[in-house]
């Protein structure tokens, strides 16, 4: 077989590391002496691996294409043990991996608790001020027996026989490269590395219980149903006593008799009577915030809106409130008695409206345009 190392791993001069490599693997999956049958193969195999430590090197591969081979006597470190070769890379041509692959210590009995969803219903007043809530949650706690030791009170873990506390054994397994080492989780200390002879009797082992306790809860202005309250370190106890989990405050909002939420925006309607409508007038109308007077000017049409600013939902990011939008609706009276039907006729006399002119309104003005506009938010 040819001493040039090129030729033997069947690439060119100016192949790249990652060719060279593939070159390399193939021929050593067919060459390995434990695969490959015939006389000579266990040579070949070791000229593949001797060309394969000098190219794969930059600084051996350069001192070979300057003519020095550092793989021959004199010539610089060689074998398995040289510094661009080593058992690593067989392991990898075979396998994928290294050697300490999927090797594990013993792990931690104390782990990190899971996280809660709880759902909080709350008034449109919270959403719009904030509030102070006192919540009650089912959850898990610190044992209060061992403390989360998981033992009975005055006992402690032990190393565990089967592992000698490694938390993994190792068995040995055979195959075309020879007896493997392979490494797995302790069955009898469940990779743990200790067992617990004596387990605490209030928690069964567990180093912790479950209990309903109280969490006092700030919510700010603004939050609207779907908002989440993150509460860190509020939820369940891990395993073995370990860190708490969060708690997350899921908001739903009520709906409220009056006042319809868009937003950090409130709207509501506000009945006014058709003389009032015409004359004026002044109206006391009750808010989140108490009795405020709306002033209803002369000649308010049905549908107009009245902004009321600073009434609205606190905003939950930015500060301050959203408005208040009061939906003006004429009422037109139906039950008139024969007084209030002969000022009516004289009123329509006055006006010159006994008989009005038959007349459609123009596209885009009216009360329906005015409220179709509202709901697409122009």
């Amino acid at each position: 077989m040819s001493t040039n190392h090129y030729d033997v791993l069947g690439v060119s001069r100016d192949a790249t590391p990652d060719q060279i490599k593939k070159a390399y693997r193939r021929l050593a999956r067919e060459l390995h002496p434990d695969v490959a049958q015939g006389e000579g193969a266990e040579d070949r195999f070791k000229d593949v691996s001797r060309a394969y430590e000098v190219l794969s090197n930059p600084e051996k591969r350069e001192m070979y294409d300057r003519g020095v081979d550092p793989t021959a006597p004199g010539g610089g470190a060689g074998g398995f043990g040289g510094a661009g070769f080593g058992f690593q890379d067989i392991f990898e041509t075979f396998f994928g991996a290294g050697p300490s692959a999927g090797q594990r210590g013993p792990v931690p009995r104390a782990r990190r608790g899971q996280d809660a969803l709880v759902r909080l219903d709350i008034d449109l007043a919270d959403a719009t001020f904030g509030a102070h809530r006192d919540v009650q949650v089912d959850t898990a706690v610190l044992c209060p027996t061992c403390q989360g030791s998981c033992c009975r009170p005055g006992t402690t873990p032990r190393s565990c026989d089967v592992c000698g506390g490694r938390g993994v054994v190792q068995r040995v397994a055979q195959s075309f490269l020879g007896r493997v080492m392979t490494s797995s989780p302790c069955a009898a200390c469940q990779g743990f590395g200790t067992v617990i002879p004596d387990p605490c009797p209030e928690c069964s082992g567990d180093g912790r219980v479950r209990s309903r306790r109280t969490i006092s809860v700030d919510i700010p202005a603004g939050v609207d149903t779907g908002t989440r309250i993150k509460l860190t370190g509020q939820g369940e106890v891990g395993p073995g006593g370990g860190p708490a989990g969060d708690v997350y405050l899921e908001i739903r909002e009520r709906p409220h008799e009056t006042f319809v939420r868009r937003g950090d925006d409130l709207h509501c309607t506000l009945p006014v009577p058709m003389t009032a409508a015409a004359l004026g007038t002044v109206l006391e109308l009750q808010t989140l915030d108490g009795p405020r007077e709306v002033d209803i000017r002369p000649g308010t049409q049905p549908g107009q809106v009245i902004l009321e600013k600073g009434l609205g939902v606190g905003r939950l990011h930015t500060g301050g409130r959203g408005d208040l939008h009061v939906h003006i609706d004429v009422q037109v009276p139906t039950q008139l008695d024969e007084e209030q039907t002969e000022l009516l006729r004289r009123l329509a006399a006055l006006r010159g409206e006994e008989r009005p002119a038959s007349r459609l309104a123009a596209a885009g003005s009216g009360v329906f345009a005015k409220l179709r506009d509202k709901l697409a938010g122009r």
